[in-house]
C-alpha cells in the first residue's frame, strides 16, 4: 500500500527553520530587533510566493542584491537549518518494515526541496520523491501524485493514502488522485477539509496507519 507525505510543515518543520534562518539573516545584516517578526509575518507561513517575499524583503531594508539572488542564497541555506525529528523518521522506517510504500509530494523549487529531503535524513527512509519545479506539475494537481508513485516503483492504481497539512493542495488533490487522506490540522481551528482522519501532526497519521491492516498481509 502506498502512503505519500507532503513536506513542508508536515514531515518537517519548515517554520521552525524559516524563524532561525530569520534569525541569522537578520543578526548577518545588521537589520535591528523588529527585522525577524517583519520577516516571519511577510512570509505567511510560506504562502506567500519567494520571489515576492525577497522583492518585498529587498525594497523593504533596502538591500543590494537583486531579489533572485537573496532567493537562491535562502535556497542554499534553508535545507541545512530542517530538522526532521527522530520519532518521524522511525515512524517511516515501521511503516516501510510493514509493507508500505512510502513517498513524498512536494511543491517547490528542486535544490530547496531535495535539499530538505537529503539534509533531514528523509531520502534513506522512503523509496522516493517527487518535487512540482522538477516534474513541471503542482499539487493539487493529480498527476504530481502519479508521478510520486511512479518514483516509488509504484502507481495510484491501488489506491493508498495521501498525508498533509494543506487542505487544498493535499487533501483535495489526494483526493482527486484516488487517494484517501489525513489532514494535518497543526492546531488549526477552520473547519476541517473533507478527509478520512484529522491529526495534529505527523506522528499521529503515521500512527493511524501503522495500525491499518494491508491487503494481503498475514492475520
Amino acid at each position: 500500500m502506498l502512503a505519500l507525505f507532503d513536506l513542508d510543515n508536515t514531515l518537517v518543520d519548515r517554520l521552525d527553520a524559516f524563524r532561525r534562518w530569520a534569525a541569522e539573516f537578520a543578526a548577518e545584516r545588521k537589520l535591528g530587533p523588529r527585522a525577524v517578526p517583519w520577516l516571519e509575518a511577510a512570509d505567511a507561513d510560506g504562502s506567500v510566493p519567494m520571489d515576492a517575499f525577497f522583492a518585498r524583503v529587498r525594497d523593504r531594508f533596502g538591500l543590494p542584491e537583486p531579489a533572485g539572488e537573496l532567493w537562491r542564497a535562502y535556497r542554499a541555506r534553508l535545507p541545512h537549518l530542517i530538522r526532521c525529528r527522530p520519532e518521524v523518521l522511525d515512524g517511516l522506517e515501521r511503516l516501510r518494515a510493514a509493507g508500505w510504500t512510502v513517498g513524498i509530494a512536494t511543491n517547490g523549487m528542486t535544490d530547496n526541496q531535495t535539499g530538505k529531503i537529503r539534509h533531514s535524513g528523509l531520502a534513506t527512509r522512503v523509496h522516493g520523491w517527487a518535487v512540482s519545479e522538477a516534474e513541471g506539475v503542482r499539487k493539487p494537481d493529480a498527476r504530481l501524485f502519479a508521478i510520486a508513485a511512479a518514483r516509488c516503483g509504484t502507481s495510484l492504481e491501488g489506491g493508498g493514502w495521501m498525508v498533509g497539512d494543506d487542505a487544498v493542495n493535499d487533501i483535495e488533490g489526494g483526493r482527486s488522485a484516488g487517494l484517501r487522506t489525513i489532514w494535518i490540522d497543526r492546531g488549526r481551528t477552520p473547519q476541517a477539509p473533507a478527509s478520512d482522519h484529522v491529526v495534529g501532526d505527523v506522528v499521529a497519521a503515521i500512527g493511524l496507519l501503522a495500525g491499518m491492516r494491508l491487503p494481503g498481509a498475514d492475520r
